[in-house]
């Protein structure tokens, strides 16, 4: 019985062309207590590998979170195997704003021990104990109010293309490393604020805005569904957007525009700009803004050192990173000495939260 993947990623593009089908991109998350994460990741493999589903879904002990694409016209058939699953059945959809029939080009169902790596010990803290969640039109109302902090719970690449008026946006490259920072800032407010957080769908969220209730927050909202269900609220009820610029989203369509306002900057050049890319030298792959005149000129990689390797023959390149393993700029998504745009935005934030606590 297949329980995996065994396709290469342009062996699935080749066929989703070939079907000449529209696919749905969606994502949801549910905490739930998960007796055999395994059973359920293996269940869920069989059934949706018939369905033609594919894409990234983290099953745990705590629950599931899950990015997919399917076929739009099986969406009923989908929609209901996950009715018959008791802790499933009736959850909320995150629709894609910007549909790509190549969102995902692989269906990968993993079991991990978190389905958001929070780095949080579950058992110090009531995590059914979360904020109150807030429509799109509650939330535009209680942000304006002059005792509300809204933050931002997505990491600094995600929030850089775009993100609410006035939010807070942590530099941080993960969701753990802004708990602690937001506590500290906001540690003399934590009775006399209202602490509104949003995030691209809700689930880091629904974590978080326990934990801050736990360490004394008296006043705790979060964004239902976070930006993706508010774009769509938006739309539906007619209501004023206050989200600029992009929304990052983790497949390969790498953000949906929200707004058309552009609030980013080429990292090598600082031109008006907000569409990642990857540097084209598989040795580095880094994650970067880069404008179009900077792509050709670059031919799309991060540096001059990675231009001249990318420009090697194939065999060369190979040869050179045998034995490397990956680079950590890899994992570092737009931190780099080298992007020197970025690097001075970097400088200007660190200077002010000196001043601060000057």
């Amino acid at each position: 019985m297949q329980l995996y993947n065994t396709l290469s990623a342009k062996e699935r593009a080749q066929l989703i062309d070939q079907a000449g089908k529209n696919r749905l991109t969606l994502s949801f998350y549910q905490y739930a207590n998960i007796e055999n994460p395994q059973i359920l990741r293996d269940h869920l493999f069989i059934t949706w590998n018939h369905l033609d589903v594919l894409g990234r879904i983290y099953v745990a002990h705590e629950g599931i979170n899950a990015q997919l694409s399917l076929p739009a016209d099986r969406f009923n058939e989908f929609k209901e195997h996950l009715d018959s699953i008791s802790f499933l059945q009736g959850i909320r959809l995150n629709i894609a704003i910007e549909q790509d029939n190549k969102s995902f080009l692989k269906l990968k169902i993993k079991v991990r021990d978190k389905i958001v790596a929070d780095g949080l010990n579950d058992d110090t803290f009531d995590v059914t104990n979360k904020g109150i969640h807030l429509g799109a039109e509650q939330f535009n109302v209680l942000i304006e109010d002059q005792k509300t902090v809204l933050v931002d719970m997505r990491n600094h690449y995600e929030s850089e293309i775009g993100h609410f008026k006035n939010a807070i946006t942590p530099d941080v490259d993960t969701f753990r490393d802004s708990l602690d920072i937001i506590e500290a800032d906001l540690k003399d407010h934590k009775e006399d604020k209202n602490l509104v957080m949003y995030c691209t769908g809700g689930i880091r969220c629904e974590k978080a805005s326990a934990y801050f209730k736990h360490k004394g927050f008296k006043n705790v909202y979060q964004l239902e569904g976070g930006i993706i269900e508010y774009t769509r609220q938006v739309k539906e009820k007619n209501l004023e957007n206050k989200f600029l610029g992009q929304n990052f989203v983790f497949d390969d369509r790498r953000a949906e525009r929200i707004s058309e306002d552009v609030i980013a900057q080429c990292h090598q050049c600082g031109a008006p700009f907000d569409v990642h890319t990857n540097c084209a030298n598989d040795a580095c792959h880094l994650l970067f803004i880069q404008c179009d005149a900077c792509k050709e000129e670059m031919d799309n990689c991060c540096s001059t050192t990675c231009k001249e390797i990318h420009a090697l023959p194939y065999e060369e390149q190979k040869a050179l990173r045998k034995g490397q393993g990956n680079s950590n700029d890899i994992f570092k998504k737009g931190r780099a000495d080298h992007l020197s745009y970025k690097k001075d935005l970097r400088n200007i934030f660190e200077t002010l939260k000196l001043n601060k606590k000057e």
